[in-house]
This record gives structure tokens, sequence and C-alpha cells, in this order.
């Protein structure tokens, strides 16, 4: 970990949230069409989460991305953990295999 003060935030939406999920734009105005998509998934998944809008600072939007070691936005954090990126979550999902993680991580899901 570097001294990045981006750390400190980002660790502690993981930490305070569920769900969080780093995204361009916010739930309600996804400003990229891979954050939209994630968005998506969890709304139609029923599952409650934080969006943090990477793009009101320069800060997160760098940090984010040192983080993680993941160079793209957006990402999920599920329970403290890193689960991916778009692609990941949406054939994660179409898989099946997101349900199943957010059950076994106890975290609530309409679908």
């Amino acid at each position: 970990m570097s001294d990045n003060p981006a750390f400190e935030q980002i660790k502690k939406d993981v930490a305070e949230n569920d769900v969080v999920l780093f995204m361009k734009g916010s739930p309600a105005f996804p400003q990229c069409g891979f954050s939209a998509t994630v968005v998506q998934v969890l709304n139609h998944m029923g599952v409650k989460f934080k969006g943090v809008n990477v793009l009101e600072s320069m800060e997160l939007r760098q940090g984010i991305k040192e983080f993680s070691s993941w160079p793209t936005i957006p990402q999920l954090y599920v329970k403290g953990e890193f689960v991916g990126g778009c692609d990941i979550i949406r054939e994660m999902f179409q898989t099946g295999e997101l349900q199943t993680m957010f059950k076994e991580k106890g975290v609530d899901a309409a679908a």
C-alpha cells in the first residue's frame, strides 16, 4: 500500500458497506456503459449497494486502481473483498455465481 490519501476513504467505504461499487457517475446516473451494466445487474438482483463516483476526484479515480491492482472502473467490492469489473460481474451474474456469492456472504438479494 502506498501513502495515497484516497486509500483511507476507499478502506472506509469498503469496511462500512457490504457492497460498494466504485463507478463513473452515480447509481441513478451512471456515466459510462460499464458502470451502468453493473448498476443494472445489482438493481435487478435487488442488492443494496453504495455507489462511489470516481469522477469526483482524480486521487480517488487513480487510487482505486492502485488499491485493487485493477486497471479499470467500475470495481465491485462485497464484504471488503474485490470481486471484479463489468465483464466479470456480468459473467458471474449469467452463470449464477454472483447470486451464490451474495448468498454465501450473507448479502440480501431479491433474486
